[in-house]
């Protein structure tokens, strides 16, 4: 799940300041979820911007604003609001603001609402933990299912560092050590000896930046 936090009103409406006439776009999946754009913020940020002297001339909830498919047929739905408009402001990840983009043909303004924050698990009570960096090699096999390259915020690959005190992070006492959680975890499971295992650096051009991932056959 990707997790967003919606900007400050004031940005948005100087980021709306030269369009007047605004077509809204929420997402009924992530950003439903953390309430950043599912209907209810929808309506909160259509009284706010006809405060501020805009005209919200449409509402659209495409189930993902990022999978283009179904982002063309919330779009083709309300295509005649879409016409009127200036702009889109898309209450969404920084990826349904790029689907957009890439998706209308009408040529609007793709203004982002919110900001995108990191990718999430959530637990039963409805709260957010980032859990992995997508990094593109994953070390989950042989750290006990836990990620020491997300949950340590020195990224290490081969154990805790010198600062680790009576099992806390050296960044933030706070927290338990990720190597020592999963010295625990391996433990339990009896699997020490992948604790001992040297793993190799990070060949960080698996990270590089931007990604595609062609279908076969396509």
């Amino acid at each position: 799940m990707i997790i967003t936090e919606q900007k400050a009103i004031a940005e948005i409406i100087d980021s709306l300041k030269e369009y007047s006439k605004v077509f809204l776009i929420g997402c009924g999946e992530c950003a439903t979820t953390c309430k950043t754009g599912g209907k209810d913020e929808l309506a909160k940020m259509q009284q706010e911007l006809e405060k501020a002297g805009k005209t919200v001339v449409g509402i659209g909830i495409p189930d993902a604003p990022c999978v283009a498919a179904k982002l063309k047929t919330e779009l083709a739905k309300n295509m005649p609001a879409l016409r009127s408009a200036e702009a889109a402001l898309i209450l969404a990840c920084g990826l349904g603001v790029q689907s957009f983009k890439d998706n209308d043909r009408l040529g609007l303004a793709a203004i982002p609402a919110c900001n995108t924050l990191f990718g999430a698990t959530m637990d039963a009570q409805g709260n957010f933990y980032e859990k992995c960096s997508l990094c593109g090699e994953c070390v989950l096999a042989t750290t006990g299912g836990i990620c020491p390259i997300t949950l340590c915020p020195k990224g290490l690959l081969n154990g805790p560092c010198g600062g680790m005190n009576k099992g806390k992070c050296e960044v933030d006492s706070e927290k338990d050590c990720a190597w020592v959680l999963i010295y625990k975890e391996l433990e339990k499971k009896n699997k020490l000896m992948e604790f001992k295992k040297v793993k190799k650096a990070k060949d960080f051009k698996k990270s590089t930046k931007p990604h595609r991932l062609m279908m076969a056959g396509k």
